[in-house]
């Protein structure tokens, strides 16, 4: 279910965390200084590529006023079209880091959850490292119920329908190695259904990884960008396309 680690120990130099942002002025400042903290608590090299995504608030002056408190801090702008997965693509197409890691604007993912992927990355071998909100050890806390129904029918389909053992897909905070990115490319979603997109790709394409239970928080400022009624065809769409190659491309595009 889970290949084999392909890379030894300590391979990694710099830790790129991709952080899409519309309107987040509130949540940014506490966000970007508790995972700037925890990584340097830890010495982990860092990056902070936060992608303004076409924010009508005073996101970009806030992320350039963080700048001279965070020196890890490089904010970026998507010139557009804008898309919450345009935004991660545009960071990821920036990074400078071998490792990178998807976090949410709004405080919602933890710091030391991201460690938790490093040192799977890192120390491990390991290609990818994926989190659970729904396995033992992990925590959620004020999740709106119809959005945790949704969440948890969209999440048995895929897991049906791959059998891959991964019950939180759709759960944009994930890590990846560099080589992975690359090998999952062309990445084709322009919205949140990027957060299934590079998962499943990585799985069906035969990269290594590895589960941990993480928790997770309702954000305090802003509201969710995630609509659910425009999102249904669109979560379809990508899942049909990485299914019919998991099961008809006869391993054309599984990494060599």
């Amino acid at each position: 279910m889970h290949p084999s680690p392909n890379h030894p120990p300590g391979t990694l130099s710099l830790y790129s965390v991709i952080i899409p942002a519309r309107d987040e002025e509130a949540s940014l400042p506490e966000t970007l200084r508790e995972i700037h903290a925890a990584f340097q608590a830890v010495a982990i090299p860092h990056e902070l590529l936060v992608v303004d995504d076409g924010s009508q608030d005073s996101t970009w002056s806030v992320l350039q006023s963080l700048k001279a408190e965070i020196p890890s801090l490089a904010p970026l702008q998507n010139p557009g079209p804008h898309g919450f997965g345009r935004a991660i693509i545009h960071g990821l197409n920036q990074m400078k880091g071998d490792a990178c890691v998807i976090m949410m604007a709004d405080s919602s993912d933890s710091p030391a959850d991201a460690i938790k992927y490093w040192r799977l990355m890192n120390d491990q071998g390991y290609e990818c490292a994926f989190g659970s909100r729904f396995i033992k050890g992990s925590e959620v806390s004020d999740y709106p119920r119809v959005k945790l129904f949704v969440n948890r029918v969209a999440n048995f389909l895929v897991k049906l329908g791959f059998r891959h053992g991964l019950n939180d897909t759709t759960n944009a905070f994930k890590a990846y190695r560099r080589t992975v990115i690359d090998g999952c490319r062309p990445l084709l979603a322009p919205h949140f259904n990027l957060t299934v997109e590079l998962p499943l790709k990585a799985i069906v394409r035969g990269y290594s990884w590895a589960l941990t239970p993480i928790s997770w928080k309702n954000r305090k400022h802003g509201v969710a960008k995630l609509k659910i009624k425009e999102m249904g065809s669109r979560y379809f769409f990508i899942c049909a396309y990485i299914w019919l190659e998991k099961y008809f491309s006869r391993g054309d595009y599984k990494r060599d």
